[in-house]
């Protein structure tokens, strides 16, 4: 048996992640679930006391600040220690992104077990959840909220091994890319790309110079260049204007960059271009202000 304080909510299955059951269980010794099914995602954490978890024919022994993930229509089945029963709280999930998210912390079938220290912040967000039980939009916005913040405290405690396989490479590949076209106008390194894709800068060197033939730096710098020559083809922006829109912080640094790309600086490569075409570039570009300006000014009376 158990004392356990769990909720089940009604849940769109089509929505990218969302909560479909959470709980906090005291268990008495010996207690145990299963073999059985789940029909969803689940991750129970210890807050104290041991117990063990089967799953995927393998058998881990568990205690405080260790966690456990079920999958999906797999058979597992969990039973408290005779002398010292375990504590536990859970979230079952669901959603078009959960398999994806849970691929990501690095937890499957083969890895389902990990550790983590915060064990107080993952039963407060549990708990918030729990108090936050009507199906109103305001509560099922913060449990799903708050079901992000728990796979985030998660994630921030694991070590997720890069896959060797080429899909996978590719995914990295993919989201560096996506990560360099939506922060190029900032002043990222090659370090804060390998951060964000969460594997290390020499690895993340090698799936480049596999996929692409160039290092991430190299893409980087070449991506800047060509946003700051799409500029200094469109507008009549300052050259400092433009090496701060692409990201450098110092106009000769910029100038250097871009004549080691284009064989010329950024001045000589305006002056080479046809007048008409600055001329046109920077007229519809004027032209798009002046529509700016006019609609901020109809919203406002």
């Amino acid at each position: 048996m158990e004392k356990a304080y769990k909720l089940l909510f009604n849940t769109e299955e089509s929505d990218d992640l969302y909560v479909y059951c959470c709980g906090l269980s005291q268990t008495l010794p010996g207690h145990s679930f299963g073999p059985a099914l789940k029909p969803h995602f689940m991750i129970h954490y210890v807050i104290s006391g041991k117990g063990s978890f089967s799953i995927g024919g393998k058998k881990y022994p568990l205690k405080e600040n260790y966690g456990f993930l079920i999958v999906p229509e797999e058979l597992a089945y969990y039973v408290a220690d005779k002398s010292d029963p375990w504590t536990y709280v859970w979230i079952g999930f669901g959603g078009k992104r959960a398999e994806q998210i849970v691929s990501q912390l690095g937890l499957s079938l083969q890895q389902p077990v990990f550790k983590s220290t915060e064990s107080e912040t993952i039963y407060n967000l549990v708990k918030d959840m729990m108090d936050h039980n009507t199906f109103s939009v305001e509560d099922v916005l913060r449990r799903n909220g708050l079901l992000s913040m728990f796979l985030s405290v998660i994630a921030s405690g694991l070590s997720v091994t890069p896959k060797s396989d080429s899909g996978s490479a590719n995914d990295y590949v993919n989201r560096a890319q996506a990560f360099v076209r939506s922060n190029y106008c900032n002043p990222i390194k090659v370090t804060d790309i390998a951060d964000y894709v969460c594997i290390n800068r020499s690895y993340l060197y090698t799936l480049f110079q596999n996929a692409l033939g160039i290092s991430p730096q190299q893409y980087l710098a070449s991506y800047r260049i060509a946003k700051a020559t799409e500029l200094l083809q469109l507008t009549a922006l300052p050259i400092e204007s433009i090496a701060i829109s692409c990201g450098y912080s110092d106009p000769l640094v910029f100038s250097k960059a871009f004549k080691q790309e284009k064989k010329m600086s950024p001045t000589a490569y305006r002056k080479s271009l046809p007048k008409s075409d600055t001329e046109a570039g920077s007229k519809e570009h004027l032209k798009q202000v002046e529509k700016l300006i006019e609609e901020k000014q109809q919203e406002s009376l």
